[in-house]
């Protein structure tokens, strides 16, 4: 890591920082960035996943006065099966081959991309027609720390648009537990990814030091610009990492 591998890495880590903050998706900026380094696609996905946990971790912490049971089950118990969930996925990944893992973040990717883009406008539309009870509740919570753990990338939005199909819950409401178990997941992943020496450090640091920088001017700026200009920011960035990573895996 030469002083402009060190500055690509950090400067990723702001961008992946402000967009989690923003709007989520933040893997978008993080994880090519670090291909980009050299890094195989199982070190930079464990090393993204790493860099972007304090941040959440903070947002989490700031949520937590208004944590509570999130349709009929506590959140403690759908805590720890995102916890068991996020295990399950990371050793999902660190057993996965580089090549193969390599063909699949396209697809990841493309459903990520997807998510952010319509998943806030299919959970209202499906909320008119259906509701989901605890059950469904907490299989879909294990499915989602399952991903969480292996990959990531809008996996909020994911939650958002679960959660959306609760009854009786406020989109408001959604953002304490949502931001708890997407810090959950990406914890579990970490101590798998720690562990198993998946994480490169010396990219990993200088990103995660620009990831907090990220997160808090993120805040900042999410309080000026307009939710059309950060979802319509947000998008661009997707749509167009998805389209590189299709081509670099298949062109």
């Amino acid at each position: 890591m030469n002083v402009g591998s060190i500055a690509l890495a950090a400067v990723a880590g702001v961008f992946g920082g402000a967009m989690n903050a923003l709007a989520g998706g933040g893997t978008f900026a993080t994880l090519p960035a670090l291909i980009a380094l050299g890094l195989p696609a199982n070190a930079a996905n464990a090393t993204s996943n790493v860099s972007l946990l304090p941040g959440a971790a903070v947002s989490a912490w700031g949520f937590r006065d208004e944590l509570g049971p999130l349709g009929g089950v506590d959140v403690r118990v759908l805590a720890a099966i995102t916890f068991v969930g996020g295990l399950a996925g990371s050793l999902l990944l660190v057993s996965t081959p580089t090549h193969l893992f390599d063909l699949l973040i396209p697809w990841l990717l493309l459903t990520a991309a997807l998510v952010i883009a319509f998943g806030p406008r299919a959970a209202a539309a499906l909320h008119s027609v259906v509701t989901i009870g605890p059950r469904a509740l907490v299989v879909g919570q294990a499915l989602l720390g399952i991903y969480g753990g292996y990959f990531g990338g809008g996996v909020g939005m994911m939650l958002t648009a679960t959660y959306g199909l609760l009854a009786n819950i406020t989109p408001r409401a959604l953002f304490a537990p949502r931001t708890l178990m997407l810090t959950v997941a990406n914890g579990a992943a970490a101590i798998v990814f720690v562990s198993t020496g998946l994480v490169r450090w010396d990219a990993g640091v200088p990103m995660l030091i620009g990831a907090i920088l990220g997160g808090w001017m993120g805040a900042k700026l999410g309080k000026r610009l307009s939710a059309a200009v950060v979802r319509g920011g947000t998008l661009a960035v997707t749509c167009v990492v998805t389209i590189v990573f299709f081509v670099r895996a298949y062109g």
